[in-house]
């Protein structure tokens, strides 16, 4: 659907020079299409409804959370391979000891977790919105996912995240020491995430447009048409 969607465009917005460079790659330079980086409209709206989750969300009161670290699972190559989640539940029993691991269970996870009789030690809670994600994920000590979008925001809000999976489209998280693929691997997500909760994120680099992708949208829409 992506390269479909990417083939009848007029104009493609890349969220980095990474995006771009794909597209240039696979040919669109050769199609009738303007390619332009202009930054990720992700970090728009984290920027406008963090500050909103700050008022409306409740979901840190209701769970009585204070020190936790912010753990989502939900994609395929983990919930369908019983060995690779069990190896992910292993680390996040094993962080528990350690500190609150807070996981909004997706339902197909739950269910394979329950049908294969495994043991999860953290605290479950139901699956939430944008904006109650946003304030979990601003006021963690440190995110572990599988989800793509769930590691920008992470780099977003400040925070280091550990990556379930083997590889990410989101190479720039990687090369600037914020984001750590761990895959499957219960010892390295274990050391991963014991070293980050003892260091201070100080990357401040603008790599997603710093919230203005949008605007440049607009502008660069209305130069040209």
């Amino acid at each position: 659907n992506r390269i479909l969607t990417d083939r009848i465009s007029d104009y493609l917005f890349c969220p980095t020079p990474q995006a771009q460079k794909n597209l240039i790659e696979e040919g669109f330079e050769n199609f009738d299409c303007k390619i332009e980086v202009v930054g990720d409209v992700m970090e728009d709206a984290v920027r406008f409804y963090s500050k909103k989750a700050n008022k409306v969300s409740k979901i840190l009161t209701e769970n009585k959370l204070e020190e936790y670290v912010l753990c989502t699972i939900h994609r395929q190559e983990n919930t369908d391979d019983l060995d690779r989640l069990t190896q992910i539940i292993n680390a996040v029993n094993e962080i528990s000891s350690t500190i609150q691991v807070v996981l909004p269970l997706h339902p197909r996870t739950k269910a394979i977790i329950l049908k294969n009789n495994l043991q999860l030690n953290a605290k479950i809670i139901d699956p939430v919105g944008y904006l109650d994600m946003l304030n979990l994920t601003k006021n963690a000590k440190l995110v572990l996912t599988d989800s793509g979008g769930l590691q920008k925001e992470a780099f977003m809000l400040k925070k280091f995240c550990i990556t379930l999976r083997d590889e990410t489209e989101w190479v720039e998280l990687i090369e600037n020491e914020v984001n750590f693929l761990a895959g499957a691997d219960t010892k390295k997500i274990v050391s991963l995430a014991l070293n980050k909760l003892k260091t201070t994120f100080t990357c401040d680099k603008n790599l997603y447009g710093g919230g203005k992708a949008s605007e440049k949208i607009v502008e660069y829409l209305l130069k040209t048409t």
